[in-house]
C-alpha cells in the first residue's frame, strides 16, 4: 500500500492498454453468448445488450482509475476519501470477497478446461489431473502476482499479443461452426429480459474489475488527462470482450448442445471445437489468459487485504488469498454439480453492494477539484475522518435496497441466496416479468450516485479546504 513517488509515476496512458486487454481477451469471454441468449433474447438484442454493457461498465471502470492519477494509492485506500479511514472497511471486505470470488472462478475455468482437454486427448483423466492442474494454475497465479506490479505490467504484454493472435485464429478456425439459419430463428425476448441480460454483462464485464480500477492508473503521470485515462481503460477493456461476446452469440445460437456445454464448463466445451492436433497450443494460451485475469485479481485482492489494517507483507497477503482460491477451486471442481449456477448468483449478489460503492466513489472523483491529501488517507484524525456516516448509510441502504430487486435465478444451484427478491411483490413477484431483469444492481449504482452528488458535495468542498 506505499505511496507511489512521483519518480515512480512514469507509466502514460496507452500503457493502461496492455493489463486490461491481456485479461479480457480470453477465448472464456465467448462464454457468454450463451450466458445472453440464456434470457431469451435475440442475436441482435444480445449484440446490443454486449455492445453497451461491456463499453459502459468499462468506462465507470475508467472513472474509477481517474482516483489512481489523483492520488498514489490502491484503489481501496484512495476510497477512504468517500468513506473515512474506518469506514473504508465496510466496502472494502465486500471487493475483497469479489475479488477473492473472481480469481477463484477463472482459475476453476482453467481446471475444467484442463481436465476436458485431457480427456479429448485420451491421457491422463480424474482425480489426479484435476489436483494437479489445481495446484500449478493457483501456484503459477500465486507466483505471478507476488512478484509486483512491474512484472505483472511486462507479462501482460506479452500475454497480450500471445493470446490476442491465437485467439484470432481459434475464430477462423471455428467459423464453420457458424449456422446463421439458426441464429437468426432465435426469437426475440422482452425489454425486462434485456435488462438482466445487460446486467449481467455489466456486472460480469467492467463491474467486476471495477473496485481495482485506480490499482494501475496510480503509476500515471499526474499530468495525464482525465479523458485519456478513462479512454484508455474503455479501448482496452472492451475492444476484446465485444468480438468475443458477438461471436460467442454467432457459436452458441448455432449449436444448442455447445450452449449447454458451456452452463459446465465454459472453456472446455469451446476449446473442443478444435481439431485434436490443435488442442495443446490453444489450450495453453486458454490457460495464461485466465491466469492473466486471476493475476490480477490477486495482486489487488492482496492490496485491499492489507487496506482492511490485515498488518502483514503484501506476498503474504497474496499467499492466503492463494489458499482461498485452492480450497475454492477444489470445492467446485470435485464437489459441486454445476458452475454457471453458483458464478452468477455470485456476481449478483456481490454486484449489489460493489455496484453502491462504485456509485459513491465515482459521485466523489467527479465532485473534487484537487488532488488527494495522500498523508490523511492513513491517518483517521486526518481531514476524511474516521467514518462518513453519509456515504456508508448509503451503501447499506441502497445494498438492501438492490438486493430486495433482484431474484436468485439458481435456487438449486446456489440455495444460499434464495432469501433475495424481497421487494419484488409490488413488480410482479418472483415469478414476474422483471424478477429476472437484476434490477437491483443498477438501482443501487443510480441511486447511491444520486444521494453522494446531492449530499456529499458540502463536506468535499470543506475537505478540500482543509
Amino acid at each position: 500500500m506505499e505511496i507511489v513517488t512521483d519518480a515512480q509515476r512514469t507509466a502514460r496512458p496507452h500503457h493502461l492498454f496492455w493489463p486490461w486487454f491481456a485479461a479480457n481477451v480470453s477465448v472464456f469471454g465467448m462464454s457468454y453468448g450463451s450466458y445472453l441468449l440464456g434470457f431469451g433474447i435475440s442475436f441482435w438484442q444480445a449484440s446490443i445488450v454486449a455492445v453497451v454493457g461491456i463499453v459502459v461498465s468499462f468506462a465507470l471502470c475508467g472513472l474509477v482509475a481517474i482516483a489512481g492519477k489523483r492520488g498514489s494509492a490502491p484503489t481501496m485506500v484512495l476510497s477512504r476519501a468517500a468513506f473515512g479511514v474506518d469506514g473504508q472497511k465496510l466496502p472494502g471486505i465486500a471487493s475483497w470477497l469479489t475479488s477473492i470470488g473472481w480469481e477463484t472462478s477463472l482459475t476453476i475455468t482453467a481446471v475444467l478446461a484442463t481436465a476436458t482437454v485431457f480427456e479429448a486427448l485420451g491421457w491422463a483423466t480424474g482425480t489426479l489431473v484435476s489436483v494437479l492442474a489445481t495446484l500449478a494454475i493457483a501456484g503459477l497465479v500465486v507466483t505471478a502476482s507476488v512478484l509486483g506490479y512491474h512484472t505483472i505490467m511486462r507479462l501482460q504484454s506479452v500475454l497480450t499479443w500471445l493470446t490476442g493472435l491465437c485467439t484470432v485464429v481459434f475464430m477462423l478456425m471455428t467459423i464453420p461452426h457458424i449456422h446463421w439459419d439458426a441464429v437468426a430463428a432465435q426469437p426475440a425476448g422482452s425489454a425486462q429480459q434485456m435488462l438482466g441480460a445487460l446486467t449481467m454483462v455489466m456486472t460480469g464485464m467492467g463491474l467486476g474489475w471495477i473496485n481495482i480500477a485506480a490499482d494501475w492508473s496510480r503509476y500515471q503521470r499526474r499530468s495525464t488527462s482525465d479523458g485519456a485515462i478513462v479512454a484508455w481503460n474503455v479501448i482496452g477493456g472492451s475492444v476484446a470482450p465485444v468480438v468475443l461476446v458477438v461471436f460467442g452469440l454467432l457459436l452458441a445460437g448455432s449449436d444448442p448442445e455447445l450452449a449447454a456445454g458451456i452452463e459446465s464448463d465454459p472453456l472446455g466445451a469451446l476449446v473442443t471445437l478444435l481439431p485434436l492436433w490443435a488442442l495443446i497450443p490453444f489450450w495453453i494460451v486458454a490457460v495464461l489468459t485466465l491466469v492473466s485475469g486471476a493475476v490480477l485479481g490477486i495482486y489487488s485482492s492482496g492490496l485491499t487485504l492489507l487496506s482492511l489494517g490485515i498488518r502483514i507483507p503484501r506476498p503474504a497477503a497474496a499467499a492466503v488469498d492463494g489458499l482461498i482460491l485452492t480450497a475454492g477451486t477444489i470445492w467446485v471442481v470435485f464437489f459441486a454439480q454445476d458452475f454457471v449456477g453458483p458464478f452468477q448468483s455470485f456476481l449478483i449478489t456481490l454486484g449489489v453492494p460493489i455496484a453502491s460503492w462504485a456509485g459513491i466513489l465515482i459521485a466523489d472523483i467527479l465532485t473534487r477539484r484537487r488532488d488527494y491529501d495522500e498523508a490523511a488517507l492513513f491517518d483517521r484524525r486526518g481531514r476524511y475522518g474516521s467514518v462518513d456516516w453519509t456515504s456508508v448509510t448509503t451503501m447499506v441502504i441502497a445494498s438492501v435496497l438492490g438486493w430486495g430487486l433482484v431474484v436468485n435465478g439458481y435456487a438449486d444451484d446456489a440455495p444460499w441466496n434464495n432469501w433475495q427478491g424481497y421487494l419484488l411483490g409490488a413488480l410482479g413477484g418472483k415469478d414476474g416479468t422483471w424478477a429476472y431483469s437484476s434490477l437491483g444492481v443498477l438501482a443501487a449504482l443510480v441511486l447511491s450516485f444520486a444521494v453522494t452528488l446531492i449530499t456529499r458535495h458540502p463536506t468535499i468542498r470543506r475537505q478540500e479546504k482543509q
